[in-house]
């Protein structure tokens, strides 16, 4: 399955060292094609105000697409004075 570019896609996969986690919805800014190897896709990821959190480069089998059986969740990443 390929995504389409500026679709959203969920991370299965905890990555602590970029800040995002299995869950995270991001959206597909890029595709990455190379003969023999499983399409690659980066994806950025944002806070709840558009900042962007990471921009990650994995490949396709470390997201899904959403369905109708996902709901939005949110989770404190660190404490705001």
């Amino acid at each position: 399955m390929n995504f389409t570019l500026y679709s959203d896609v969920i991370l299965l996969r905890d990555l602590p060292e970029d800040n995002v986690y299995a869950g995270d919805i991001g959206t597909v800014v890029e595709q990455h094609d190379v003969p023999g190897i499983e399409t690659g896709y980066s994806v950025e990821f944002f806070d709840m105000l558009g900042n962007t959190v990471a921009i990650v480069t994995l490949p396709m089998s470390c997201f899904r697409l959403p369905t109708c059986a996902d709901r939005p969740a949110v989770r404190l990443m660190a404490n705001i004075a």
